[in-house]
């Protein structure tokens, strides 16, 4: 087989000329995939004049490769432009495999690209392996509402094509002496596909947009019973400083909006603290909050599956665990106020 054919692609994002997270988390998927199929990893970035020290850094966190190609039209992301960019690249470079996030971007592009390429795609998945022997892809995600896990996989067409949640996986610790190929690639203007325009950019207006990127996240389920109860959740997280989340079955119960959904059929989040109230901790549900660093459940069922994966539970009812979580937050706050007021002047 051709080396070139036997490449693994991640699918880089940027935005203004600047790389967006999910480029170097896909790394750090691509990184094992490579190394086991003893095949080079080339990140593929489209834009329009991002400057070489932006492509270098997608080498210090493991590409070997990066394929950047620039033309006006590319600047901002348009899926027909965009996937006959990418259909072109494929059928010259056979790629075995091509991974993308699962944003905005990659929801959009790649299930149209993988129609125009004659091949699958797997979405959201929560683990990539190579199968011994055959170096298949082996691309695991929930099915059947989050109650199973299965494992999918492309035997017979190429490349093999999967999405991953943002966040899913930590990017690999930059190498700033690590070395690798940069090539730019000039599209012509028959690459580009006319029919759509870039017109704006508008930001959607719901307080549910900064879990993604919150450092504590207070998530509230079923246990609470009643829309109502999300009182105790929104406290909290007041108290906290914390963004706002519930379960799917919060969500469609219509307690709460569904920006605000965690889980793989919402949002999939990593903050240094996530906080379960009331959550029984569903397949779909953990998926989503795997990467936090610290995951504090409260459920008065001390067989919940939350527990499995939480650092710290409190079996309780949560009506009486969570007031007072609160004030004993505002003990503390008070206390330190006084320990920094003490022996000033007045």
């Amino acid at each position: 087989m051709d080396l070139m054919e036997n490449q693994v692609w991640t699918l880089a994002e940027q935005w203004e000329g600047k790389l967006k997270p999910i480029s170097y988390e896909l790394l750090a998927w691509g990184r094992n995939l490579a190394d086991k199929l003893n095949a080079p990893l080339v990140s593929v970035v489209m834009g329009n004049g991002i400057p070489r020290e932006t492509l270098e850094t997608l080498v210090h966190y493991g590409a070997d490769e990066v394929y950047c190609v620039q033309h006006p039209r590319l600047s901002h992301f348009t899926c027909e432009s965009y996937a006959r960019v990418l259909e072109r690249l494929i059928q010259t470079r056979r790629p075995t495999i091509l991974l993308g996030g699962a944003t905005t971007t990659g929801r959009t592009l790649l299930p149209y690209l993988a129609v125009k390429v004659g091949t699958g795609l797997t979405a959201d998945c929560t683990a990539l392996d190579i199968e011994p022997g055959t170096g298949n892809l082996l691309q695991t995600r929930p099915a059947i509402g989050g109650n199973i896990m299965a494992t999918i996989k492309t035997p017979n067409h190429r490349p093999q094509m999967a999405t991953v949640r943002p966040r899913s996986k930590k990017p690999l610790c930059p190498d700033p002496t690590r070395k690798g190929r940069i090539e730019t690639i000039e599209a012509p203007e028959e690459w580009m596909d006319n029919r759509v325009q870039f017109l704006e950019l508008q930001a959607l207006d719901e307080d549910g947009n900064s879990l993604e990127s919150a450092d504590i996240v207070v998530s509230g389920g079923k246990g609470l019973k009643k829309a109502e109860n999300f009182s105790l959740i929104r406290g909290l997280a007041e108290e906290l400083g914390a963004a706002i989340g519930a379960s799917r079955e919060a969500v469609e119960r219509g307690w709460i909006s569904y920006p605000h959904q965690v889980g793989l059929s919402g949002k999939t989040i990593s903050p240094k603290l996530y906080i379960a109230v009331g959550i029984s901790g569903s397949i779909q549900h953990l998926a989503g909050i795997k990467s936090s660093e610290t995951i504090l459940a409260v459920n008065s069922d001390p067989g919940a599956p939350i527990f499995q994966v939480a650092n710290f539970g409190i079996v309780g009812d949560l009506f009486q665990v969570i007031p007072r979580i609160r004030d004993r937050l505002r003990e503390y706050r008070m206390r330190k106020q006084q320990e920094g007021t003490h022996g000033c002047e007045e």
